[in-house]
């Protein structure tokens, strides 16, 4: 992971209120309003405090009707303390054990993305099951240049050169965590973030 992100990770949390807000989410999905209650804050605060963890995607935010709620991202929990004990120790991904990937795993690559790509390289459909899809999206985030930044009409463009749907596959790529957004800006994340479909069944 690249080492400013793990920085900014370790400055959003560098606030009780901010640990202590997380805690909370920790039970499960809570309005702001509700957390300002919690919390003896007011609103805006919660506002403020929540804009600083979701920048480095440590909470989920969604809107319904005229209230906001917001969510704990367990999974980048997991991967910033994981990067930083790799970053001390001086291991990454490759050190820890060796980066081969077993014949049953080549061989499924092989024929998902035949099945599933043109001979032009064009997506015929998104695959429906999680792993194939994990397959797929890989195989595409794989063609983006790492550190480049992207508007939301250049991601676009390119996801348009696979398949038309660029709506649900920007989606996919944020949630699988192949891309990182802020403010509207896209990026990819180092690999070790992504989410690895050689561990589902």
């Amino acid at each position: 992971m690249q080492l400013d992100k793990i920085v900014n990770y370790h400055k959003a949390l560098a606030d009780p209120t901010r640990v202590r807000l997380l805690v909370l989410l920790a039970e499960g999905e809570l309005t702001g309003q509700t957390l300002a209650e919690k919390l003896c804050l007011s609103p805006a605060t919660i506002t403020h405090h929540a804009s600083k963890l979701r920048a480095v995607s440590l909470i989920h935010e969604r809107r319904d009707k005229n209230a906001i709620y917001f969510s704990l991202d367990r999974y980048f929990l997991k991967q910033y303390a994981a990067a930083l004990q790799d970053l001390i120790e001086g291991q990454s991904e490759e050190t820890r054990e060796p980066h081969t990937m077993d014949e049953k795993n080549a061989k499924l690559k092989q024929s998902v993305l035949r099945n599933f790509f043109t001979a032009e390289g064009k997506l015929k459909h998104i695959p429906a099951q999680l792993k194939k899809k994990r397959i797929v999206l890989e195989s595409m985030a794989e063609k983006l240049e790492q550190g480049k930044s992207y508007t939301e009409k250049e991601l676009n463009t390119f996801i348009q050169q696979f398949h038309p749907d660029f709506a649900t596959i920007r989606r996919e790529f944020i949630m699988h965590a192949y891309l990182y957004r802020e403010k509207e800006i896209y990026e990819c994340n180092p690999r070790d973030m992504w989410e690895q479909w050689e561990t589902l069944s």
